[in-house]
């Protein structure tokens, strides 16, 4: 009621001054002055006129082997994951978003452009990923979510894991990104013969710690290794200071951050601060230091103003690595995990943060392949149209525009074959991979159909009860199949010549 009473004593003072002087001009002189000061409080803060007027800032921070039950938004019982939990409540907690692959290169490929993976030669049957040994990357002509923004100009920054290509033509500053900071792979490679082996050491030790100097990984600041091997005890850190700069340094114009965690992938590392923090072992240190490093990002996010005008995506690339025991994360109730098809592989927890999100739990399908078109629509920009996309625009679930997905369909693909297809509620198996073992392929005497609304599991098989369900979604991967039959040629599996 302030203003209302402020601006009533105004007009009295007005008023009576007017009759003093019985001017008409200075009646009129008066009148102006005085819409002037009742207009002078709707005058928006910082963060309302740039969410009004500006383009609006995105933020990806892409967690590597996160399970869908390893944050205490998602249920899980002793990780403690306070930042997540306050960004799920105030934003938009997805329970049913996927990844395009369950495996590191291709999951990041299907991010980054919005494509199957298949589409674009970075699904492999021959190598499931890149290595350091690899010649390949994602091709030159794919279009990434940084050079959709860069159509506003945006700033533009990688910080942490690439693994789309680390030779010079590959990395993330020549496909799109302003800059980059951080270890180009996954951080067990480059491992160093006759270092103690982790997958034992792990099975033994819930609190085991490597040596940082068994993993010969470098870390590079844009083409240019500055690191080797990378102090990994500090990379968490390191990561969220260089992200938090890069916002302070582009406060003042549109930018998109692409904060790509390392962690939890093995081998596991954590800060000295948050060693031994969790009740979960080493796994839980290190996911407690990442909801950390979410906490730093919000918050300076709402120190400057940029809360209402920046999205903020949390999720991860695939399931847990589970053959790892307590090393590797939870998939809570879904099957499985990463490498496989399940929905353990697949499904990740994802969240929605800032700008005019309303807060609320999503049991719609959405995809990290819908990002892309979702930030173009956001945005003002545009996502390529020579070319097979597999994006949906999300944003009008995201702003309360419709309670309804667009995405009611998606393929799950692995090692360049597809395994499944979900259409609507059910979700139909023709491959499979060992759930922990994933580097063997199961054989199926048929194929498998679940109901994922009664049975998110993945335990009870109606396939012979559902046999109308079942050939249409046969009918839905032959037409799949038929739509990809064009797809690069693959761009993993070259290795470079010695």
């Amino acid at each position: 009621m302030r203003p209302f009473i402020t601006t009533k004593r105004k007009a009295n003072f007005y008023f009576h001054t007017i009759l003093s002087f019985g001017h008409g001009i200075v009646f009129l002189l008066f009148l102006l002055f005085f819409c002037l000061s009742c207009t002078a409080p709707k005058i928006a803060t910082t963060s309302n006129a740039l969410s009004n007027n500006q383009s609006p800032n995105f933020v990806v921070i892409f967690t590597d082997d996160l399970g869908y039950g390893d944050l205490s938004c998602f249920g899980n019982p002793t990780i403690k994951t306070p930042h997540l939990d306050r960004m799920a409540t105030e934003g938009q907690k997805w329970t049913q978003f996927y990844v395009a692959d369950p495996v590191c290169t291709p999951s990041r490929a299907g991010l980054m452009t919005g494509r199957y993976p298949i589409r674009n030669g970075m699904s492999s049957a021959k190598r499931v990923v890149l290595f350091p040994d690899s010649a390949g990357g994602l091709p030159a002509e794919e279009v990434t979510i940084a050079e959709v923004l860069k159509q506003k100009n945006y700033a533009t920054a990688a910080v942490g894991k690439w693994h789309l290509g680390h030779l010079p033509e590959y990395l993330p500053i020549a496909q799109g990104f302003d800059s980059y900071y951080g270890i180009p792979y996954s951080n067990d490679m480059d491992f160093v013969k006759g270092s103690p082996n982790y997958r034992k050491e792990g099975k033994k030790d819930p609190n085991f710690l490597a040596n940082i100097s068994a993993y010969n990984v470098p870390l590079m600041q844009d083409a240019t290794i500055i690191e080797r091997p990378a102090d990994q005890n500090t990379i968490t850190r390191r990561y969220t200071e260089k992200a938090v700069e890069f916002i302070k340094s582009n406060k003042n114009q549109p930018f998109f951050l692409y904060l790509a965690h390392s962690l939890p992938h093995i081998p596991l590392f954590a800060h000295p601060d948050f060693i031994g923090s969790s009740k979960r072992g080493i796994y839980g240190d290190v996911i407690q230091e990442i909801d950390w490093s979410v906490g730093q990002v919000l918050q300076t996010l709402r120190d400057l103003q940029l809360d209402k005008n920046t999205i903020v995506v949390f999720s991860s690339d695939n399931g847990p690595w589970l053959s790892f025991h307590t090393h590797g994360g939870s998939a809570g109730p879904l099957r499985a995990g990463k490498g496989t098809t399940f929905e353990g592989g697949q499904r990740v927890p994802t969240i929605f943060w800032g700008g005019e999100i309303k807060p609320g739990i999503i049991d719609e399908m959405g995809s990290t392949l819908d990002l892309i078109n979702t930030f173009a629509a956001l945005s003002g920009t545009s996502i390529p149209n020579d070319r097979k996309m597999d994006s949906y625009d999300l944003s009008p679930i995201l702003l309360g525009q419709t309670s309804k997905s667009p995405r009611v369909e998606f393929h799950y693909w692995t090692r360049a074959k597809l395994h499944a297809v979900r259409s609507g509620k059910w979700k139909l198996h023709i491959l499979q991979r060992e759930p922990i073992n994933y580097g063997k392929a199961v054989k199926l005497e048929r194929p498998e159909l679940y109901d994922l609304e009664t049975d998110i599991s993945e335990k009870y098989d109606k396939f012979d009860t559902e046999p109308a369900k079942v050939a249409e979604l046969k009918a839905m991967i032959a037409a799949h199949k038929a739509d990809v039959a064009d797809a690069m040629p693959d761009n993993l599996a070259a290795r470079i010549e010695k």
